[in-house]
């Protein structure tokens, strides 16, 4: 490489074409080598640098100089000379390399400077980057006096900006130089020349040179680049000024649209959409609830504003939804966006996410949690004082308000959010809401709603073998339909007194049908039986694959009753199954391998998976009847939008049943009451500590205030009879300081000293590490006596005290199995059991049979028990096996090990807020990734990478792929070669997640690449 044109790159940035020109002349005749000398460096080389102070200073002293041409070259620059400093000297990232030879070196005429850069070859060009191609045509086009139009002036602006400047929070030159002054005084021309000497610029510029790599870009990516840039300066002005003019796509680069239609197959909006996206409270960022029914396209609506603020506000988002699932799916669907598009999507639930997440200086992140992970993400933001970098907030499943204790948990997120950050927008969607007002009051919101719906829905009910028609104008809410028209033997009406073989061969296999039913032995019964009276139908070999595949995941072992349902197109999907299981059959399902899942309610609330027939096997969730709301889920995934002309929904009920399902078709939606009183420890005292800990409000009066702005607070008269809010909240912070988790007295309002409320180190270590109020006391002592005699000669300890308390309620041991498995036990193990007080003796009489004197915490007896069920699960790392060695279902095994998962990742959080349990810190975290991917250790860091499962996982580390490192690393191209049923898409994403993560490492180890914690 030619070292004079490195000069020449330089000499242009700073003093113009002139300087370029003379500086050339003067040494054109120099060889590399007589530059450079003897010595391996330039530092070394007196002569050159001083060489070139020489000429630096002459040119100054020259008078006849146009110094005038220079300073309008500067500020005709959009940037400015200081900007251009900053690109080209500020780091190494920024420094390129200009390629060329001597002998292909342009030639100058020293009377003729100023048309120098017409003279730059083809060949010199070609090796440029983008950026400083576009630099050198537009130094051309002012240099040679042409004039530029203001709309040929806007996009060389924007076009000046490589995809790397697009990454930058200011990335569109126009808002910078909006702020800065137009003219020059002539104080500050003589600033601008201050600056530091020429000799200084090159050694500094020449030390970066040396370091960094000469950027190959294609001419074909240079134009992409630029259209690109230009698209997102042009949407970001669009969003910051409101204007009619939303650019491409609704303020986003045709880009976005084009990954739509590849990605999802998405090649219009329905016009609600279109109106949605267009409101006037969306264009002034006020926040919105909007409601449709299911399948309506909600989602799209939410993820183009989540685009938006992304790219072009460059603020990072929160997307919160319901369930891990939902999560995982959502951010396996993302992914390929970030990748595009340049943005990281991070996952938050079960043990990961990192708290408080990195602070990047150029990619913005989008975090898809959980209501839990979503919370503790916003508490350790609000801690960092850095809310106001959350520029949106999305929340799925709105109506959750009013669920139980997740509902009081997403209640007091979006409370907080809204009364420590002014700037963060949120956006509320649901297909069932109701007291509409009320919501909107807490989130000082506009409300958008529509009954669109892309498939008409038929709503019937079927009593004995009539079908009814639900038609909420007639009297008794019901018309008459039609009669079923299905020959039944006496031997069939016995086994199907419902006729749901009858319901379903109307529909399958041609179309996809979903059966819900009340519990999960329900879903197995229904599913055999119907598989013994219909024919195999197509696709047997990709069923046959589908049994293969369930086998792998198994280690061998697939469920009996899927392997007889399977070959028939038909399936059970409940909580019984394992993830693994589940994601199977959930594709298989998706691409029609197979048309029926008899299923419980948690799909109408999970993954996406709509039927042209749904069937309620019974208006009943386990013993509970029916509500509103649950049915309007179920009957929501009837109808595929772009494949059904309609959907279809078919209530079975019985005589009995008649009058309540009448009322229940015909009544409203329930109505979204705020949980908070409801979930004591987990919602008001969970929420007052917190508020403490974080010094959101830290009196009697403060905390008062911040109530009244919560859900609980809009609707205290319906919801506080017999206290008021003021009473609640004083018992409630008496309750905390009574624990030991606050320190301090309430004062009356009245009251002239003020009162301040302070946390202890027990009360951040709790609110901190998300444990509920009922089990803070109880792990603290459980963490200091295992401090006295930790036992590490195996895992078993740390288990127990990582198995979560609220597990165990449900836990009967089988007495036989308990004593089988303590004998196994080393001696140190064994005395693991004694020391968190099982003593031997008990199991031996409970197996036994034997009465016992000895009163023995049943709480602690149940822990224990899980205690050895996942140590023997991390031993074997196989459900299947573990699941029948302790004669449980091999989905309460999974539950327990996601549960033990989440449940560590707590109590470590917890032991890093209190100093005397520091030895407990590098141990959970291990524990926690184990429990995480339950998997050889070998394979742990691969399970890391989205979109990698175990038998993935084999895959790459017996390919050779055994790190991140490799990963990252590695082409996709040879991946797909290399691993078997692997896409593009996914090597593309699996490569691209491996370069992230080792900036979420959640231990802060340096990443491999750039040396950053």
């Amino acid at each position: 490489m030619c070292v004079l044109c490195k000069l020449c790159c330089l000499f242009c940035c700073y003093f113009g074409v002139l300087i370029l020109c003379y500086f050339f002349l003067q040494c054109s005749n120099e060889s590399e080598e007589d530059m450079f000398g003897d010595h391996d460096s330039f530092y070394g080389n007196d002569s050159l640098l001083a060489e070139v102070d020489d000429i630096e200073k002459k040119y100054l002293q020259d008078k006849n100089t146009n110094i005038k041409v220079a300073g309008e070259i500067i500020i005709g620059n959009q940037s400015g000379i200081h900007q251009k400093k900053q690109d080209n000297f500020s780091n190494s990232e920024n420094v390129v390399v200009l390629k060329a030879d001597k002998e292909d070196a342009f030639q100058m005429n020293e009377n003729d400077p100023v048309d120098s850069n017409e003279e730059l070859t083809e060949s010199i060009l070609d090796d440029l980057p983008s950026s400083q191609l576009l630099y050198f045509e537009k130094m051309g086009e002012l240099s040679s006096g042409s004039r530029i139009s203001p709309v040929s002036e806007r996009r060389n602006k924007c076009v000046n900006f490589s995809l790397d400047k697009i990454r930058s929070p200011s990335f569109c030159p126009d808002t910078e130089h909006r702020n800065r002054p137009t003219d020059f005084s002539s104080e500050s021309k003589c600033d601008l020349f201050k600056t530091e000497s020429l000799k200084d610029h090159l050694k500094s510029a020449m030390t970066g040179n040396a370091k960094a790599q000469t950027l190959q870009v294609s001419k074909t990516k240079q134009l992409k680049e630029a259209v690109l840039s230009e698209e997102l300066c042009v949407a970001r002005k669009t969003i910051e000024s409101s204007s009619v003019d939303i650019g491409p796509f609704y303020g986003l680069p045709s880009k976005v649209k084009d990954l739509f239609r590849q990605f999802r197959g998405i090649e219009t909006l329905y016009e609600w959409q279109h109106d949605c996206l267009m409101l006037e409270s969306l264009q002034q960022r006020k926040n919105l609830i909007y409601s449709l029914p299911t399948s309506g396209g909600k989602t799209l609506v939410a993820e183009i504003i989540i685009l938006q603020e992304l790219l072009c506000r460059q603020k990072d988002v929160l997307m919160i939804l319901p369930y891990v699932a939902i999560v995982q799916e959502k951010v396996r669907g993302l992914s390929s966006f970030g990748i595009e598009l340049d943005f990281l999507v991070e996952e938050y639930a079960g043990s990961k996410g990192r708290f408080p997440p990195i602070k990047r200086r150029i990619k913005k992140s989008l975090y898809i949690a959980t209501i839990e992970k979503g919370h503790a993400l916003v508490n350790s933001l609000i801690e960092a004082e850095r809310i106001d970098d959350l520029g949106l907030v999305v929340v799925d499943e709105l109506h959750m308000l009013g669920e139980g204790s997740r509902g009081a948990t997403l209640e007091i997120t979006l409370a907080k959010i809204l009364y420590t950050s002014k700037n963060t927008q949120i956006i509320g969607m649901s297909a069932t809401l109701n007291n509409v007002r009320d919501l909107q009051k807490f989130l000082q919101a506009e409300y958008y709603t529509n009954n669109f719906r892309p498939v008409e829905l038929k709503e019937y009910v079927k009593i004995r073998d009539s079908i009814y028609a639900v038609d909420s104008k007639t009297e008794n809410g019901f018309t008459f339909s039609r009669l079923l028209n299905f020959k039944y033997s006496s031997n069939l009406e016995k086994a199907d007194p419902d006729h749901i073989i009858a319901l379903v061969t109307e529909v399958i296999p041609k179309y996809s049908c979903l059966i819900f039913c009340p519990t999960k032995k329900n879903c197995e019964n229904v599913a055999s039986m119907l598989c013994k009276y219909l024919k195999k139908a197509h696709r047997e070999k990709e069923k046959q694959d589908l049994i293969k595949n369930l086998e792998n995941t198994g280690n061998g072992s697939v469920c009996p009753i899927l392997k007889q349902t399977i070959p028939f197109g038909i399936a059970y999907h409940h909580s019984g199954l394992t993830n693994d299981e589940r994601k199977s059959i959930e594709e298989a399902y998706s691409t029609g391998v197979l048309c029926l899942l008899a299923c419980t309610a948690t799909l109408a609330a999970g993954v996406n998976l709509p039927a042209r027939r749904v069937i309620l096997r019974a208006p009943y969730v386990a013993n509970d009847f029916l509500k509103k709301n649950q049915y309007k889920q179920m009957i929501g995934r009837a109808g595929r939008a772009g494949i059904d002309s309609a959907g279809e929904s078919i209530l079975i009920v019985q005589e009995k049943d008649k009058h309540l399902v009448q009322d229940l078709v015909n009544s409203p939606l329930e109505n979204c009451y705020s949980s908070l009183l409801l979930e004591l420890t987990k919602g008001m005292q969970s929420l007052l500590l917190s508020l403490v800990g974080l010094k959101i409000a830290v009196t009697h009066e403060e905390v008062n205030n911040f109530m009244c702005s919560t859900l609980l607070g809009i609707q205290q008269q319906l919801l506080s009879k017999e206290k008021s809010l003021t009473e609640i909240i004083k018992d409630g912070l008496e309750d905390l300081i009574e624990k030991g988790l606050l320190k301090g007295r309430i004062c009356e309002k009245d009251h002239n000293s003020k009162c301040t409320l302070t946390i202890t180190p027990l009360g951040k270590a709790t609110y901190k590490g998300s444990i509920d109020l009922a089990y803070c006391n109880l792990l603290y002592r459980d963490l200091k006596k295992g401090l006295e005699g930790l036992i590490l000669e195996s895992n078993l300890h740390l288990l127990y005290l990582a198995t979560p308390y609220d597990m165990t309620s449900n836990c009967s041991p089988d007495w036989m199995i308990y004593l089988k498995q303590f004998n196994q036990l080393s001696a140190a193990e064994q005395k693991v059991v004694d020391i968190v007080g099982v003593p031997e003796s008990f199991i031996t009489k409970k197996a036994s049979g034997q009465a016992i004197r000895k009163n023995v915490d049943s709480a602690v007896v149940n822990r224990l028990y899980l205690s050895f069920v996942l140590y023997t699960l991390l031993k074997e790392t196989n459900i299947w096996s573990v699941s029948e060695k302790f004669n449980m279902s091999r989905g309460y095994v999974q539950n327990l090990l996601n549960s033990a998962a989440s449940f560590a990742s707590c109590v470590l959080h917890f032991s890093e807020e209190l100093e005397e349990f520091w030895v407990y810190k590098a141990l959970l975290t291990e524990l926690t990734k184990k429990l995480t991917y339950c998997v050889r250790t070998e394979l742990i860091p691969l399970m890391e990478v989205a979109g990698v499962l175990e038998a993935r996982a084999k895959q790459l580390y017996n390919a050779g792929y055994k790190t991140l490192a490799h990963l990252a690393n590695a082409n996709p191209e040879t991946l797909v070669k290399t691993i078997e049923h692997l896409s593009r898409r996914q090597a593309k994403q699996i490569v691209s997640s491996a370069k992230d993560l080792p900036y979420r490492n959640s231990s802060g180890s340096c990443d491999y690449r750039t040396g950053f914690s």
